[in-house]
């Protein structure tokens, strides 16, 4: 780790010095938002200088802008195959979180086979007109732009007839359903297109190109899931966990204990795993398989962390409300887009039962626990590939 006398770490206490309470679009502009990327969005910075500006901005309690979708996976898309009026119109905004973007991948009949999905798009002259349906949609209804998958090409083969586009979230002919999830939280939508038209500078790459600008997405997104909070990417992290037991007195029982040794040693395998894919990436290696392989330790981590908290409050967690006595640090409240803490019982922190009630759809979203497993098969070990049923 840099010491601390390091100038980088220096530039930056200035910086925050100067900009104590600094806006999003303040962050972004400076650099701080994707330290990794070319100027003018970041720093060029390596693996060290990455962790160093998080490391900063953690101790000084500045935290980036809440746009996941836009800043981990659109963004990069666009970054590296839009072109520069579609750079210069969306980059920004996104980095900075003035605007908020969803993902239009998935389908009620193509999920897990993305491949498959029916969304089309027709031409019309200087336009695209869609038709078709989206489903499991974060944040939908809170979105400025999705990125959108659709079938341009029905007559190509299924990989090879997809376009990728930008798609206004309030542009006429679409409309929205809510999906109540079991924590009773609005965090999903089914998305609907009847002869929405967008116009020809939505399209991000040429057409036909949608399933290879699909799967840089995809794999940003697996990694960014993956990331920092065990609710995919939010929420607290196993040493929020452990914080809070502490502040509870310790675990008694020895069952319990090694329980939390071992899902503690799993949280420091993925901070580990993260290091490496965070150095592959800014190296200028795409994420590739060992993407899959960090998400499907990430997705089970959550739920193992999830169902501790629980087993941690003895009786108490067969209750709403219920966790470890001890509260988790403001930063790590928020999880996915509607988390909120509403208060506990006790003084028993909430954000662990809705952790628990979340934890089982970590295994589905962004690729399924079979699918990523197939990857790994796939991919990494060289296994014959699976034959469908």
């Amino acid at each position: 780790m840099a010491p601390d006398d390091d100038p980088r770490r220096a530039a930056l206490r200035d910086w925050l010095a100067a900009n104590p309470n600094p806006s999003g679009r303040q962050l972004a502009e400076a650099g701080w938002v994707v330290p990794h990327w070319p100027a003018p969005y970041g720093h060029d910075a390596d693996a060290l200088h990455q962790l160093i500006v998080d490391e900063e901005l953690q101790k000084a309690g500045v935290s980036r802008p809440v746009n996941p979708i836009g800043i981990g996976w659109a963004a990069p898309t666009i970054l590296m195959a839009g072109s520069d009026a579609q750079k210069q119109r969306y980059l920004w905004p996104a980095l900075s979180g003035e605007e908020v973007w969803c993902q239009l991948f998935s389908e009620p009949d193509a999920g897990s086979d993305l491949a498959s999905l029916r969304c089309s798009a027709v031409r019309d002259g200087d336009e695209w007109v869609l038709n078709g349906s989206k489903i499991w949609t974060s944040g939908a209804h809170r979105s400025a732009f999705g990125i959108l998958l659709a079938r341009t090409d029905p007559d190509a083969p299924k990989r090879r007839g997809i376009s990728y586009f930008v798609c206004p979230m309030r542009t006429p002919g679409i409309t929205m359903a809510p999906i109540v999830d079991m924590t009773g939280a609005h965090s999903f939508n089914q998305v609907f297109f009847t002869d929405v038209r967008l116009g020809a500078d939505c399209l991000v790459g040429e057409p036909g190109e949608g399933w290879r600008l699909a799967k840089a997405t995809l794999a940003n997104e697996r990694v960014s899931l993956s990331s920092g909070g065990v609710l995919w990417g939010s929420g607290p992290t196993v040493d929020d966990l452990l914080e809070a037991v502490r502040a509870g007195g310790g675990v008694a029982d020895p069952v319990l204990r090694q329980e939390t040794a071992r899902v503690w040693a799993e949280g420091r395998i993925l901070t580990l795993m993260r290091y490496r894919t965070l150095s592959a990436r800014l190296s200028g290696a795409a994420p590739g398989p060992e993407a899959s392989v960090q998400k499907i330790l990430a997705d089970e981590h959550g739920g193992h962390v999830m169902a501790l908290a629980k087993s941690l409050a003895g009786a108490a967690g067969m209750l709403q409300g219920s966790g470890p006595t001890g509260t988790v640090p403001e930063r790590r409240r928020a999880g996915p887009t509607e988390m909120k803490a509403r208060g506990g019982l006790g003084g028993v922190d909430p954000v662990w039962h809705y952790g628990w009630t979340f934890s089982p759809a970590l295994t589905i979203g962004g690729g399924t626990w079979a699918v990523q497993r197939n990857i790994v098969a796939e991919w990494v070990l060289g296994l014959p590939r699976d034959v469908p049923g």
